[in-house]
C-alpha cells in the first residue's frame, strides 16, 4: 500500500486466507507488475499486524526510498509453492483461469481471465465471445459446478447479469 516509517518497512494489505503462512519469515514473494528499482522477488524478513493490514519488512528493501517504490506493486506467490486445497471446494485462482464458462443450458459465455477478490464474494472475470468482460459472483448459487480436469465451469447466472 504504502511506505511506513524510514527504515524500509512497508504497509501491505493481504489478500490471502492465510497470511501467517504468506508473510512468514523468509517466505519469498513475486513483485508483479515489475517496478523499476525493485528486484522480482522481495523476502520476507518481518511481518507483524497493524490495523487490520499488515507492517512488513523485506531484506531487498532497506530504506523509506526504496519502500516508496513497491506501493504500485502487487505481492505474488509461485503457485507450485501453493499446496492444493484439502476442501474440494475450494479452488486456487491458477486452476480456475483460462476454463471455459458455460450456462447450465451449454450455452458459451466466455473464459475466465482472472479472479477479482471483492469484499461481498470472488468474481470470476469473464472475456465474453463478444469481447465484453462479465462479472460472475463465485457463489454456489451461480455456480453450480466447477470441473478443473474438464476446463469447464457451469454458471447459472440471474436475469440481466451480462445487460449492463
Amino acid at each position: 500500500m504504502r511506505a511506513h516509517g524510514i527504515r524500509g518497512e512497508v504497509l501491505v494489505h493481504p489478500r490471502t486466507d492465510e497470511p501467517a503462512l504468506r508473510f512468514a519469515v523468509g517466505s519469498t514473494l513475486i513483485v508483479e507488475p515489475a517496478v523499476a528499482g525493485l528486484p522480482g522477488k522481495l523476502t520476507v524478513e518481518e511481518a507483524r499486524p497493524h490495523s487490520g493490514e499488515l507492517i512488513v519488512t523485506f531484506a531487498e528493501i532497506p530504506d523509506r526510498n526504496m519502500a516508496e517504490l513497491a506501493k504500485s506493486a502487487v505481492l505474488n506467490v509461485d503457485s507450485a509453492d501453493v499446496p492444493m486445497p484439502e476442501d474440494p471446494d475450494e479452488y486456487l485462482d491458477h486452476q480456475l483461469v483460462g476454463l471455459d464458462v458455460v450456462t447450465v443450458a451449454g450455452e458459451p459465455l466466455g473464459k475466465v481471465l482472472r479472479i477479482d477478490h471483492a469484499p461481498a464474494s470472488d468474481l470470476l472475470v469473464v472475456r465474453m465471445p463478444d469481447g465484453r468482460t462479465g462479472l460472475i459472483p463465485f457463489v454456489s448459487a451461480i455456480v453450480p459446478e466447477v470441473d478443473v480436469a474438464g476446463g469447464r465451469i457451469t454458471v447459472d447466472p440471474p436475469g440481466g447479469l451480462f445487460d449492463l
